[in-house]
């Protein structure tokens, strides 16, 4: 049992960066239906930001992990506007071709600018272990797991209680109808884009804390995680992306622990396929007829 609980809350840990990560998938494709593959890239370069912010400007965690996330916020609102903006009316596979290619650009960018090897992420949180029963728990997987339900929260504020989330809800129902109701569509687009991209540099902090390490390539396959986790939790559903990250998080932490890390990624693709033949709309998404 010891061995079980040791790995629920490295799982948790885990758990917690891939729901950032997933929320901003979510997010997007609820409000203009596009899966939007750059975005792990952009947890990518959250982490770069974040390590640039610790070893240049000489700053400690939360004002790195606050610069990464403005960054992002900044970087996805750019990307929108310069390669999802022009595609708006297209058909969804050339938005989805147009993704996978500014996914490939990020990375190209990244490897030119900040060179192809492994960067050590600068420790700067305590590394001190509570010891509980049996049980090891870092103050980092502390840290890490606060700062997300901290973030989860704002998140849910600002969807239920704030103009910007009211905006995003009706866009994501009828955009059509939204604009009849005065409502700037390609603001509120925008505004989505800003978030998800700040939770998922959030979380590329987070997991360059964790593992203590960062590379341009460290964006894909925690990127196709989280997008799995949101498929899982049912794509569009902001609560149901929190739940799959934290599934997907703990499941692998389980496989690791009992049947060795080799198996973990096999395992995560095995949940998408059973899900998508199960409940193809997740387990909090609910199936909707379409009038044709």
């Amino acid at each position: 049992m010891t061995v079980f609980f040791q790995q629920l809350i490295n799982g948790l840990s885990l758990g917690s960066i891939y729901a950032l990560i997933a929320l901003g998938y979510t997010m997007v494709y609820g409000i203009i239906k596009l899966i939007n593959f750059a975005h792990g890239d952009i947890y990518m370069l959250g982490a770069y930001i974040g390590f640039m912010a610790i070893t240049v400007l000489g700053v400690g965690f939360f004002p790195a992990l606050l610069i990464a996330m403005v960054g992002c916020a900044i970087l996805g609102v750019v990307i929108e506007r310069i390669a999802y903006k022009p595609l708006r009316n297209a058909t969804r596979i050339a938005a989805l071709i147009t993704a996978i290619g500014v996914s490939y650009f990020i990375e190209a960018m990244t490897q030119r600018f900040m060179g192809t090897n492994v960067r050590a992420f600068p420790n700067v949180l305590s590394t001190e272990v509570i010891q509980f029963a049996g049980l090891r728990i870092s103050y980092q997987q502390i840290y890490i797991f606060v700062t997300t339900i901290v973030l989860m929260l704002i998140l849910q504020t600002i969807v239920k209680k704030t103009k910007v989330g009211r905006a995003m809800r009706a866009v994501s129902v009828d955009a059509d109808a939204a604009r009849l109701m005065g409502i700037n569509v390609d603001a509120t687009i925008s505004y989505t884009f800003a978030i998800g991209s700040a939770l998922s540099g959030a979380a590329g902090v987070l997991v360059g804390i964790y593992y203590n390490s960062i590379n341009p390539l460290m964006g894909m396959v925690p990127g196709v995680k989280a997008f799995i986790a949101a498929v899982f939790g049912g794509i569009g559903i902001v609560p149901g992306a929190m739940f799959g990250g934290f599934f997907i998080g703990i499941a692998e932490a389980l496989v690791s622990g009992y049947g060795g890390s080799l198996y973990k990624d096999a395992v995560v693709y095995i949940i998408l396929i059973v899900i998508l033949i199960i409940k193809p709309a997740g387990l909090l998404g609910k199936n909707v007829k379409e009038k044709v």
